[in-house]
């Protein structure tokens, strides 16, 4: 059982743990490797309009994601989310609950659509549980994502309408 919420403070040390992973490992977010907890903190925290943290029963994270504006103005009302799962939370169904929880939020933010702009090819499983939520590629970017294990590989562009 998880319980999404928005984030406070106190949980940047356990997010940070999160995010510090995914991001080094370079497989699946453009963001450097390199990246310092500062600038993460900035890209994931400060410049989206909100950010929530899914906590497990002994109130740990185990998975994050924020919400803000795809565009500027004219395109601001579709939206752009990145998630993130602890590595031992993964699998259970706690990326298809944010992702869940995420749309409801866009929603009462007034959003009218989500669009995923960098979806990694190679990342197999993020495609198949986005679509599994109603998304669909509108665009192949060609060898658009640098793969540090695979090369240069294409990457999707996914978007969804939202309910209104």
């Amino acid at each position: 059982m998880i319980r999404i919420q928005p984030f406070t403070e106190r949980y940047w040390a356990a997010t940070w743990l999160l995010i510090e992973r995914v991001f080094r490992a370079g497989e699946t977010y453009a963001f450097s490797p390199d990246i310092t907890q500062q600038e993460a903190h900035q890209v994931w925290i400060e410049i989206p309009s909100a950010t929530f943290v899914a906590v497990d029963e002994k109130n740990q994270v185990v998975g994050t994601y924020y919400i803000k504006p795809n565009q500027p103005a004219l395109g601001a009302h579709v939206c752009n989310c990145g998630y993130i799962v602890a590595e031992k939370a993964r699998g259970k169904g706690v990326a298809s609950e944010m992702c869940k929880h995420s749309q409801r939020e866009a929603l009462s933010r007034g959003f009218r659509a989500m669009q995923y702009n960098l979806v990694a090819s190679s990342n197999e499983s993020a495609v198949r549980l986005w679509k599994k939520h109603g998304f669909t590629v509108i665009g192949t970017l060609p060898k658009a994502f640098r793969h540090p294990r695979l090369g240069f590989v294409d990457a999707f562009v996914m978007y969804k309408q939202l309910e209104t």
